[in-house]
């Protein structure tokens, strides 16, 4: 198996930009949890979503995208998500399902990215429907920790639409990850 994580392709700009998003996760957690500051916890909500829309940008346009990059990425997303839903499982008996299903779905594709990784040398990048189920999930956390009176029905409303969407991405994606091991079964 070759190297896929190659040494010069770690240290890159959009790559700083995703570790600045893991080490948000933390300020996130305690405006949230401890200060009781919504808005100010959205404001860094908002600030790591920046970043990782200047860190995809960054590295499309000036030739950064790395394997390493591929793996950073998503992980610093799904770091941050988890976060915002442990942060409301407090207030939301719901949250727990959704908690459930996001592991569920986000083991299962971990797993076989790994799988895929060593027998393809691959890393893939996110699809158009991970990023959809990305901002709905920010979207649906960030309107619950800023309307902390929300009608529950209301929220327990947000929380089924994530459900459906991260299970209707994950779903398109294990479609896709057993296409890449299907072909690669064949050669």
């Amino acid at each position: 198996m070759k190297r896929i994580f190659k040494k010069s392709q770690i240290l890159t700009i959009p790559n700083l930009l995703s570790v600045v998003r893991i080490a948000l996760i933390p300020l996130i957690v305690w405006l949230y949890s401890v200060r009781r500051k919504h808005y100010a916890a959205i404001g860094v909500i908002l600030l790591s979503g920046a970043t990782d829309i200047v860190d995809g940008w960054i590295a499309r346009h000036f030739n950064m995208v790395s394997d390493f990059g591929k793996a950073l990425d998503p992980l610093a997303d799904k770091l941050t998500q988890s976060a915002l839903l442990v942060c409301l499982l407090s207030k939301y008996k719901l949250m727990w399902g959704l908690i459930f299903i996001f592991a569920v779905c986000e083991i299962a594709k971990l797993t076989l990215g790994i799988i895929i990784a060593k027998r393809c040398d691959e890393v893939n990048s996110a699809r158009w429907y991970g990023k959809v189920n990305t901002v709905v999930i920010y979207l649906s956390m960030m309107l619950l920790i800023m309307f902390p009176q929300m009608n529950i029905s209301l929220a327990n409303m947000l929380m089924l639409l994530c459900c459906g969407v991260m299970i209707a991405a994950h779903a398109l994606y294990f479609v896709f990850l057993g296409k890449i091991l299907h072909k690669n079964r064949e050669k």
